[in-house]
Protein backbone atom coordinates (compact mmCIF):
# COMPACT_ATOMS: atom_id res chain seq x y z
CA UNK A 1 0.00 0.00 0.00
CA UNK A 2 1.96 3.34 -1.04
CA UNK A 3 1.23 6.58 0.73
CA UNK A 4 -1.93 7.20 2.85
CA UNK A 5 -4.94 5.71 1.81
CA UNK A 6 -8.04 7.56 2.36
CA UNK A 7 -11.77 5.84 2.89
CA UNK A 8 -15.23 6.63 2.13
CA UNK A 9 -17.67 4.41 3.94
CA UNK A 10 -21.30 4.78 2.64
CA UNK A 11 -23.68 4.72 5.72
CA UNK A 12 -26.87 6.68 4.84
CA UNK A 13 -28.82 3.90 3.25
CA UNK A 14 -32.36 3.73 3.69
CA UNK A 15 -32.61 0.28 4.38
CA UNK A 16 -36.82 -0.58 3.96
CA UNK A 17 -36.24 -3.94 3.43
CA UNK A 18 -34.89 -4.22 7.40
CA UNK A 19 -38.45 -3.45 8.20
CA UNK A 20 -39.12 -1.75 11.86
CA UNK A 21 -35.03 -2.34 12.62
CA UNK A 22 -34.39 0.84 10.35
CA UNK A 23 -37.30 2.80 10.80
CA UNK A 24 -35.84 5.20 13.37
CA UNK A 25 -32.31 4.51 12.73
CA UNK A 26 -29.88 4.35 9.52
CA UNK A 27 -29.50 0.86 8.37
CA UNK A 28 -25.41 0.78 9.11
CA UNK A 29 -26.71 1.52 12.64
CA UNK A 30 -28.59 -0.92 13.46
CA UNK A 31 -27.51 -3.57 16.42
CA UNK A 32 -25.83 -6.99 15.38
CA UNK A 33 -24.23 -10.17 16.79
CA UNK A 34 -25.49 -9.50 20.48
CA UNK A 35 -23.12 -6.25 21.30
CA UNK A 36 -22.25 -4.49 17.60
CA UNK A 37 -23.52 -2.11 14.96
CA UNK A 38 -23.21 -3.60 11.61
CA UNK A 39 -21.11 -0.80 10.53
CA UNK A 40 -18.38 -1.93 12.86
CA UNK A 41 -17.14 -4.40 10.84
CA UNK A 42 -16.55 -1.98 7.82
CA UNK A 43 -14.64 0.76 10.60
CA UNK A 44 -12.59 -2.49 12.13
CA UNK A 45 -11.77 -3.75 8.28
CA UNK A 46 -10.02 -0.29 8.17
CA UNK A 47 -8.18 -0.16 11.35
CA UNK A 48 -6.79 -3.39 11.10
CA UNK A 49 -5.59 -2.93 7.70
CA UNK A 50 -3.76 -0.07 8.83
CA UNK A 51 -6.37 3.04 7.45
CA UNK A 52 -7.00 5.66 10.38
CA UNK A 53 -8.12 8.33 7.56
CA UNK A 54 -12.13 7.61 7.11
CA UNK A 55 -14.88 10.03 6.11
CA UNK A 56 -18.14 8.34 6.78
CA UNK A 57 -21.20 9.65 4.58
CA UNK A 58 -24.44 9.87 6.60
CA UNK A 59 -27.93 10.67 5.36
CA UNK A 60 -30.93 9.20 6.68
CA UNK A 61 -31.52 9.59 10.24
CA UNK A 62 -27.67 9.89 11.14
CA UNK A 63 -28.74 10.34 15.16
CA UNK A 64 -27.53 6.93 16.32
CA UNK A 65 -24.94 6.25 13.97
CA UNK A 66 -23.20 9.49 15.29
CA UNK A 67 -23.73 8.92 18.76
CA UNK A 68 -22.07 5.55 17.95
CA UNK A 69 -18.95 6.63 16.14
CA UNK A 70 -18.62 9.87 17.96
CA UNK A 71 -14.93 10.29 17.97
CA UNK A 72 -14.06 7.32 17.22
CA UNK A 73 -11.85 6.73 20.13
CA UNK A 74 -13.36 2.80 20.28
CA UNK A 75 -11.48 2.68 16.61
CA UNK A 76 -8.41 4.91 17.36
CA UNK A 77 -10.02 6.67 15.31
CA UNK A 78 -9.89 9.91 17.53
CA UNK A 79 -7.01 11.43 16.23
CA UNK A 80 -5.87 14.88 15.18
CA UNK A 81 -4.21 14.15 11.45
CA UNK A 82 -6.79 12.36 9.68
CA UNK A 83 -9.33 10.03 12.06
CA UNK A 84 -12.96 9.88 11.66
CA UNK A 85 -15.15 12.16 10.20
CA UNK A 86 -18.95 11.86 9.31
CA UNK A 87 -20.04 13.95 6.46
CA UNK A 88 -23.20 14.95 6.11
CA UNK A 89 -25.26 16.51 2.63
CA UNK A 90 -25.04 20.16 2.84
CA UNK A 91 -28.15 21.87 4.22
CA UNK A 92 -27.38 25.46 1.99
CA UNK A 93 -27.23 23.52 -1.36
CA UNK A 94 -29.83 25.04 -3.83
CA UNK A 95 -30.52 21.56 -5.24
CA UNK A 96 -31.85 18.53 -3.32
CA UNK A 97 -30.28 18.20 0.03
CA UNK A 98 -30.16 14.20 -0.63
CA UNK A 99 -27.40 12.65 -2.27
CA UNK A 100 -28.71 10.95 -5.61
CA UNK A 101 -26.85 8.15 -5.89
CA UNK A 102 -23.81 6.56 -4.26
CA UNK A 103 -21.29 8.10 -6.86
CA UNK A 104 -23.54 11.33 -6.55
CA UNK A 105 -22.18 10.67 -2.03
CA UNK A 106 -18.77 11.09 -2.80
CA UNK A 107 -18.61 13.66 -5.90
CA UNK A 108 -20.21 16.29 -3.32
CA UNK A 109 -18.05 15.56 -1.20
CA UNK A 110 -14.53 15.51 -3.30
CA UNK A 111 -13.46 18.68 -1.27
CA UNK A 112 -12.30 16.11 1.82
CA UNK A 113 -10.35 13.89 -1.15
CA UNK A 114 -8.72 16.88 -2.72
CA UNK A 115 -7.33 18.12 0.35
CA UNK A 116 -5.42 14.87 0.79
CA UNK A 117 -2.44 13.84 -1.19
CA UNK A 118 -3.52 10.29 -0.82
CA UNK A 119 -2.53 8.32 -4.63
CA UNK A 120 -5.63 5.94 -3.54
CA UNK A 121 -9.47 6.19 -2.10
CA UNK A 122 -11.31 2.94 -0.77
CA UNK A 123 -15.08 3.13 -1.16
CA UNK A 124 -16.83 1.20 1.41
CA UNK A 125 -20.43 -0.32 2.40
CA UNK A 126 -21.52 0.55 5.99
CA UNK A 127 -23.70 -2.36 5.86
CA UNK A 128 -22.12 -5.42 5.18
CA UNK A 129 -21.25 -7.98 7.57
CA UNK A 130 -17.88 -9.45 6.87
CA UNK A 131 -13.64 -9.30 7.83
CA UNK A 132 -11.75 -8.40 5.13
CA UNK A 133 -7.83 -7.41 4.93
CA UNK A 134 -7.69 -4.51 2.66
CA UNK A 135 -3.83 -4.52 2.09
CA UNK A 136 -5.12 -7.22 0.14
CA UNK A 137 -7.11 -5.01 -2.24
CA UNK A 138 -4.14 -2.86 -2.33
CA UNK A 139 -1.53 -5.67 -3.85
CA UNK A 140 -3.75 -6.75 -6.44
CA UNK A 141 -4.40 -3.67 -7.45
CA UNK A 142 -1.13 -2.55 -8.18
CA UNK A 143 0.04 -6.16 -9.72
CA UNK A 144 -3.31 -5.31 -11.99
CA UNK A 145 -1.79 -2.28 -13.26
CA UNK A 146 -5.75 -1.48 -12.39
CA UNK A 147 -7.35 2.04 -12.61
CA UNK A 148 -9.70 0.62 -10.43
CA UNK A 149 -10.40 -2.60 -8.35
CA UNK A 150 -13.55 -4.29 -7.11
CA UNK A 151 -14.11 -6.91 -4.68
CA UNK A 152 -16.50 -9.68 -5.79
CA UNK A 153 -17.99 -12.84 -3.98
CA UNK A 154 -19.45 -15.46 -5.33
CA UNK A 155 -23.14 -16.40 -4.41
CA UNK A 156 -26.04 -18.99 -5.62
CA UNK A 157 -27.33 -18.53 -8.76
CA UNK A 158 -31.21 -17.46 -7.80
CA UNK A 159 -29.69 -14.34 -5.67
CA UNK A 160 -27.92 -12.78 -8.20
CA UNK A 161 -31.22 -10.27 -8.79
CA UNK A 162 -30.39 -9.17 -5.83
CA UNK A 163 -26.84 -7.52 -6.46
CA UNK A 164 -24.84 -6.17 -8.77
CA UNK A 165 -23.51 -9.30 -10.64
CA UNK A 166 -19.47 -8.94 -12.62
CA UNK A 167 -18.19 -10.74 -15.58
CA UNK A 168 -14.51 -11.17 -15.54
CA UNK A 169 -11.89 -12.79 -17.39
CA UNK A 170 -9.18 -15.08 -15.73
CA UNK A 171 -6.58 -12.52 -14.63
CA UNK A 172 -9.73 -10.56 -12.92
CA UNK A 173 -10.53 -8.26 -15.94
CA UNK A 174 -14.16 -7.25 -15.46
CA UNK A 175 -15.72 -7.42 -18.83
CA UNK A 176 -19.18 -7.58 -18.15
CA UNK A 177 -21.35 -5.41 -15.00
CA UNK A 178 -25.01 -5.87 -14.90
CA UNK A 179 -27.10 -4.53 -11.85
CA UNK A 180 -29.71 -7.25 -9.78
CA UNK A 181 -29.99 -8.97 -13.49
CA UNK A 182 -33.07 -11.39 -13.46
CA UNK A 183 -30.47 -14.06 -14.19
CA UNK A 184 -26.76 -13.92 -15.06
CA UNK A 185 -24.18 -16.70 -16.34
CA UNK A 186 -21.99 -15.05 -13.56
CA UNK A 187 -22.59 -15.55 -10.28
CA UNK A 188 -19.92 -12.95 -9.01
CA UNK A 189 -21.66 -10.30 -6.84
CA UNK A 190 -20.08 -6.89 -6.48
CA UNK A 191 -19.09 -6.61 -2.06
CA UNK A 192 -19.66 -2.58 -2.50
CA UNK A 193 -15.55 -2.63 -2.09
CA UNK A 194 -13.94 -0.02 -4.60
CA UNK A 195 -10.14 0.68 -4.54
CA UNK A 196 -9.87 4.03 -7.14
CA UNK A 197 -6.69 5.66 -8.17
CA UNK A 198 -7.66 9.23 -7.00
CA UNK A 199 -7.06 11.32 -9.90
CA UNK A 200 -9.18 8.76 -12.26
CA UNK A 201 -12.15 8.75 -9.72
CA UNK A 202 -12.05 12.60 -9.67
CA UNK A 203 -12.01 12.91 -13.19
CA UNK A 204 -15.04 10.36 -13.66
CA UNK A 205 -17.28 11.62 -11.09
CA UNK A 206 -16.90 14.79 -12.46
CA UNK A 207 -17.85 13.83 -15.81
CA UNK A 208 -20.70 11.20 -14.38
CA UNK A 209 -22.09 14.46 -12.48
CA UNK A 210 -22.29 16.17 -15.61
CA UNK A 211 -24.78 13.72 -17.62
CA UNK A 212 -28.48 14.38 -16.80
CA UNK A 213 -29.39 10.90 -17.61
CA UNK A 214 -26.91 9.34 -15.33
CA UNK A 215 -28.34 8.07 -11.17
CA UNK A 216 -25.07 9.19 -10.27
CA UNK A 217 -24.91 5.23 -8.82
CA UNK A 218 -21.22 3.33 -8.68
CA UNK A 219 -23.56 -0.15 -9.61
CA UNK A 220 -25.84 1.32 -12.33
CA UNK A 221 -24.19 4.23 -13.92
CA UNK A 222 -20.75 4.36 -13.19
CA UNK A 223 -18.87 0.94 -13.34
CA UNK A 224 -21.01 -0.30 -16.51
CA UNK A 225 -19.77 2.86 -18.12
CA UNK A 226 -16.08 2.37 -17.26
CA UNK A 227 -16.11 -1.30 -18.27
CA UNK A 228 -18.36 -0.62 -21.73
CA UNK A 229 -15.33 1.93 -22.62
CA UNK A 230 -12.71 -0.21 -21.44
CA UNK A 231 -11.02 1.41 -18.85
CA UNK A 232 -8.69 -1.11 -16.47
CA UNK A 233 -11.74 -2.43 -14.01
CA UNK A 234 -10.39 -5.32 -12.33
CA UNK A 235 -12.19 -7.68 -9.82
CA UNK A 236 -10.48 -9.24 -6.60
CA UNK A 237 -12.16 -12.62 -5.27
CA UNK A 238 -12.97 -12.65 -1.97
CA UNK A 239 -13.36 -16.66 -0.40
CA UNK A 240 -14.02 -15.61 3.04
CA UNK A 241 -17.76 -14.89 5.16
CA UNK A 242 -19.41 -11.93 3.36
CA UNK A 243 -23.05 -11.25 4.64
CA UNK A 244 -25.39 -7.87 3.19
CA UNK A 245 -28.08 -8.19 6.45
CA UNK A 246 -30.06 -5.75 4.09
CA UNK A 247 -33.32 -8.12 4.94
CA UNK A 248 -35.02 -8.86 8.35
CA UNK A 249 -34.33 -12.56 6.91
CA UNK A 250 -30.55 -12.14 5.65
CA UNK A 251 -30.05 -10.16 8.97
CA UNK A 252 -31.87 -12.86 11.03
CA UNK A 253 -29.40 -15.46 9.23
CA UNK A 254 -26.38 -13.79 9.96
CA UNK A 255 -27.18 -13.48 13.52
CA UNK A 256 -27.66 -17.18 13.96
CA UNK A 257 -24.47 -18.02 11.97
CA UNK A 258 -22.64 -16.83 14.71
CA UNK A 259 -24.37 -19.81 17.36
CA UNK A 260 -22.78 -22.74 15.62
CA UNK A 261 -19.90 -24.76 16.61
CA UNK A 262 -17.64 -23.27 14.10
CA UNK A 263 -18.93 -19.92 13.20
CA UNK A 264 -18.29 -18.70 9.98
CA UNK A 265 -17.07 -15.38 11.23
CA UNK A 266 -14.83 -15.19 14.49
CA UNK A 267 -15.58 -12.84 16.55
CA UNK A 268 -13.17 -14.39 18.92
CA UNK A 269 -10.12 -13.66 16.54
CA UNK A 270 -7.75 -11.57 18.44
CA UNK A 271 -5.61 -10.95 15.10
CA UNK A 272 -8.77 -9.36 13.93
CA UNK A 273 -10.83 -7.64 16.73
CA UNK A 274 -14.40 -6.09 16.04
CA UNK A 275 -14.01 -2.69 17.85
CA UNK A 276 -17.36 -0.86 18.89
CA UNK A 277 -18.77 1.36 21.44
CA UNK A 278 -19.19 -0.62 24.57
CA UNK A 279 -20.82 0.89 27.72
CA UNK A 280 -20.25 -0.58 30.97
CA UNK A 281 -22.20 -2.95 32.16
CA UNK A 282 -22.03 -5.72 34.99
CA UNK A 283 -21.39 -8.93 34.09
CA UNK A 284 -23.74 -11.75 33.15
CA UNK A 285 -25.79 -13.05 35.87
CA UNK A 286 -27.53 -16.53 35.73
CA UNK A 287 -29.96 -16.97 38.51
CA UNK A 288 -31.43 -20.38 40.32
CA UNK A 289 -33.55 -21.98 37.65
CA UNK A 290 -31.48 -20.39 34.34
CA UNK A 291 -30.18 -21.84 31.49
CA UNK A 292 -28.28 -20.93 28.68
CA UNK A 293 -27.62 -23.24 25.79
CA UNK A 294 -25.87 -22.27 21.87
CA UNK A 295 -26.55 -18.66 23.05
CA UNK A 296 -24.54 -14.94 22.73
CA UNK A 297 -25.29 -13.23 26.21
CA UNK A 298 -23.77 -9.61 26.27
CA UNK A 299 -22.68 -8.16 29.24
CA UNK A 300 -25.69 -6.04 31.82
CA UNK A 301 -27.94 -9.86 30.91
CA UNK A 302 -29.59 -11.26 34.01
CA UNK A 303 -31.11 -14.58 33.01
CA UNK A 304 -33.67 -16.69 35.59
CA UNK A 305 -35.91 -18.39 32.33
CA UNK A 306 -33.80 -20.38 29.40
CA UNK A 307 -32.54 -19.43 26.74
CA UNK A 308 -31.89 -21.42 23.64
CA UNK A 309 -30.18 -20.46 20.55
CA UNK A 310 -30.38 -16.32 21.23
CA UNK A 311 -28.63 -13.52 20.76
CA UNK A 312 -28.96 -11.84 23.94
CA UNK A 313 -27.81 -7.88 23.60
CA UNK A 314 -26.63 -5.98 26.96
CA UNK A 315 -29.32 -5.89 30.19
CA UNK A 316 -31.62 -8.04 28.76
CA UNK A 317 -33.72 -9.94 32.12
CA UNK A 318 -35.20 -13.03 31.43
CA UNK A 319 -37.28 -13.62 34.26
CA UNK A 320 -38.29 -16.82 36.29
CA UNK A 321 -40.14 -18.98 33.93
CA UNK A 322 -39.95 -17.15 30.56
CA UNK A 323 -38.40 -18.67 27.50
CA UNK A 324 -36.61 -17.17 24.45
CA UNK A 325 -35.39 -19.62 21.74
CA UNK A 326 -34.33 -18.80 18.26
CA UNK A 327 -34.53 -15.25 19.01
CA UNK A 328 -32.68 -12.02 18.90
CA UNK A 329 -33.36 -9.35 21.70
CA UNK A 330 -31.49 -6.15 22.38
CA UNK A 331 -30.74 -4.11 24.89
CA UNK A 332 -32.46 -3.62 27.67
CA UNK A 333 -35.50 -5.34 26.71
CA UNK A 334 -37.63 -7.20 29.32
CA UNK A 335 -39.07 -10.52 28.95
CA UNK A 336 -41.10 -11.11 32.22
CA UNK A 337 -42.21 -14.37 34.20
CA UNK A 338 -43.84 -17.19 32.36
CA UNK A 339 -43.66 -15.02 28.96
CA UNK A 340 -42.12 -17.36 25.61
CA UNK A 341 -40.18 -15.78 22.56
CA UNK A 342 -40.01 -17.52 19.59
CA UNK A 343 -38.21 -16.49 15.84
CA UNK A 344 -38.32 -13.05 17.29
CA UNK A 345 -36.45 -10.13 16.60
CA UNK A 346 -37.25 -7.44 19.19
CA UNK A 347 -35.60 -4.22 19.27
CA UNK A 348 -34.42 -2.17 22.62
CA UNK A 349 -36.25 -1.21 25.67
CA UNK A 350 -39.32 -3.77 24.97
CA UNK A 351 -41.24 -5.37 27.97
CA UNK A 352 -42.80 -8.48 27.13
CA UNK A 353 -45.47 -8.72 29.64
CA UNK A 354 -45.74 -11.91 32.15
CA UNK A 355 -46.99 -15.36 30.07
CA UNK A 356 -47.21 -13.50 26.94
CA UNK A 357 -46.38 -15.71 23.73
CA UNK A 358 -44.66 -14.03 20.65
CA UNK A 359 -44.02 -16.47 17.82
CA UNK A 360 -46.70 -18.91 17.38
CA UNK A 361 -49.34 -20.26 14.89
CA UNK A 362 -49.24 -20.14 10.74
CA UNK A 363 -46.07 -19.12 9.72
CA UNK A 364 -47.09 -18.96 5.82
CA UNK A 365 -49.28 -15.56 6.43
CA UNK A 366 -46.95 -12.83 5.42
CA UNK A 367 -47.57 -9.15 7.10
CA UNK A 368 -50.03 -7.55 5.55
CA UNK A 369 -48.27 -4.49 6.07
CA UNK A 370 -44.84 -5.50 4.55
CA UNK A 371 -45.76 -9.21 3.29
CA UNK A 372 -42.58 -8.22 0.95
CA UNK A 373 -39.98 -8.62 4.15
CA UNK A 374 -41.89 -10.27 6.82
CA UNK A 375 -43.06 -13.49 5.43
CA UNK A 376 -40.71 -16.58 6.85
CA UNK A 377 -42.33 -16.79 10.14
CA UNK A 378 -40.41 -14.38 12.12
CA UNK A 379 -42.16 -11.63 14.14
CA UNK A 380 -40.58 -8.10 14.46
CA UNK A 381 -41.08 -5.66 17.62
CA UNK A 382 -40.31 -2.03 17.18
CA UNK A 383 -38.33 -0.16 19.93
CA UNK A 384 -39.67 0.45 23.45
CA UNK A 385 -42.82 -1.11 22.61
CA UNK A 386 -45.53 -2.52 25.49
CA UNK A 387 -46.66 -6.00 24.92
CA UNK A 388 -49.24 -6.80 27.57
CA UNK A 389 -49.25 -9.85 29.78
CA UNK A 390 -50.95 -12.51 28.34
CA UNK A 391 -51.53 -11.77 24.87
CA UNK A 392 -50.62 -14.23 21.66
CA UNK A 393 -48.60 -12.71 18.79
CA UNK A 394 -48.60 -14.52 15.88
CA UNK A 395 -45.38 -15.09 13.40
CA UNK A 396 -44.62 -12.58 10.74
CA UNK A 397 -46.07 -10.36 13.24
CA UNK A 398 -45.24 -6.31 13.44
CA UNK A 399 -45.51 -4.46 16.64
CA UNK A 400 -44.67 -0.94 16.09
CA UNK A 401 -41.70 1.16 17.79
CA UNK A 402 -43.55 2.72 21.27
CA UNK A 403 -46.86 0.87 20.77
CA UNK A 404 -48.23 1.04 24.76
CA UNK A 405 -50.32 -1.86 26.14
CA UNK A 406 -53.73 -0.18 24.88
CA UNK A 407 -52.93 -0.89 21.46
CA UNK A 408 -52.97 -4.49 21.86
CA UNK A 409 -57.11 -5.37 21.62
CA UNK A 410 -56.13 -8.94 22.07
CA UNK A 411 -54.32 -11.84 20.28
CA UNK A 412 -52.34 -10.72 17.55
CA UNK A 413 -53.00 -13.13 14.32
CA UNK A 414 -50.37 -14.49 12.15
CA UNK A 415 -49.23 -11.55 9.98
CA UNK A 416 -50.89 -8.86 12.28
CA UNK A 417 -49.50 -5.41 12.94
CA UNK A 418 -49.83 -3.15 15.87
CA UNK A 419 -49.33 0.49 14.33
CA UNK A 420 -47.02 2.95 16.27
CA UNK A 421 -46.55 6.51 16.11
CA UNK A 422 -44.83 7.36 13.26
CA UNK A 423 -41.32 8.23 13.36
CA UNK A 424 -40.31 11.96 14.03
CA UNK A 425 -38.54 13.99 11.39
Amino acid sequence: MTGSPYAFILAGGLGSRLCLLSERRAKPAVPFGGKYRIIDFTLSNCVNSGIYDVGVLTQYRPTSLRQHIGIGRPWDLDRTRGGVQLLQPSLDSVESDWYQGTADAIYRNLLHLRRRASEHVVVLSGDHVYKMDYTHLFAFHAASHASVTVAVTEVPAESVSAFGIIEAERDGRVVGFQEKPRQSRSRLASMGVYLFDRRSLIEWLTEDAAIPESGHDFGKDLLPRLVARGEAVYALRFRDYWQDVGTVDSYYRTNMDLLSDRPPLDLSDPSWLVHTQSADRPPVRIERGGGIERSLVANGCRVAGKVVRSVLFPGVVVAPGATITDSIVMNDTLVLRGAALDRAIVDKEVVVGESARLGWGDATAPNRACPEHLASGLLVVGKGARVPGGVTVGRNARIGAMVPEREFTGDVPAGGVVQGPEPEH
